[in-house]
């Protein structure tokens, strides 16, 4: 059984479809576009659309909520999220148009009305989000810098907006001048693979 699946059970005959589909999208994409690792592409499951979930382990977004995904890639966490939330808004940007490509290919494909891509640098967006999501395009404190001004305060889903940042070994380092605020989390918590045993949410609420 898909991995996805066992750990979320309670997706309707649809999410569950959309995400059965996953696999064979991105392994098609990326024999021509190069958005995974080739090396990779056979843990697709588990190290990208798996890890990608780990944020809805830990918040639910709200119905109308407004979520970007910053550095999106291939659409890696924003597609998965978008399936688990489709009456939350997703804004999947990246500064690689082919990227952006596959992701409007796979959306589309899914039928994913809830997602918008944009081909942009995070600092050139001039809207406002509840939730900023992303997989470690670069160190906590500069993704902070560029996309902490995109965030308005309040709360549209179950924690307070802020950010959701997927990373993995020691970050006492990258994230001393954020506490006590920020949190992190474990995602081996709620996941069994070997694969996340060092891997982490960050959470950095905005009030």
């Amino acid at each position: 059984m898909n991995p996805v699946l066992t750990y979320f059970p309670l997706l309707t005959p649809h999410q569950a479809d959309q995400i059965s589909q996953l696999e064979d999208l991105y392994r098609y994409w990326n024999e021509r576009i190069n958005i995974i690792s080739r090396k990779d592409i056979d843990n697709l499951a588990i190290n990208h659309i798996l890890h990608s979930l780990a944020i809805a382990r830990l918040v639910t977004f709200n119905h109308g909520a407004l979520v970007l995904d910053a550095g999106t890639g291939g659409g890696l966490p924003g597609i998965p999220l978008a399936i688990l939330f489709p009456d939350t808004q997703f804004l999947l940007a990246d500064s690689i148009g082919k990227k952006i490509m596959v992701v409007e290919n796979i959306a589309a494909e899914l039928g994913l009305k809830n997602v918008t891509a944009k081909k942009c640098r995070v600092e050139e967006l001039n809207e406002n989000f509840d939730y900023v999501v992303s997989r470690a395009v670069t160190s906590f404190p500069e993704f902070h810098k560029w996309v902490y001004p995109l965030i308005k305060a309040g709360q549209a889903g179950s924690l307070a907006n802020g950010i959701f940042y997927l990373k993995g070994g020691e970050l006492s380092e990258e994230l001393k001048n954020f506490t006590p605020i920020v949190k992190t989390y474990d995602i081996s918590l709620w996941f069994e693979e070997a694969f996340f045993e060092t891997k982490k949410v960050i959470y950095l609420p905005v009030f």
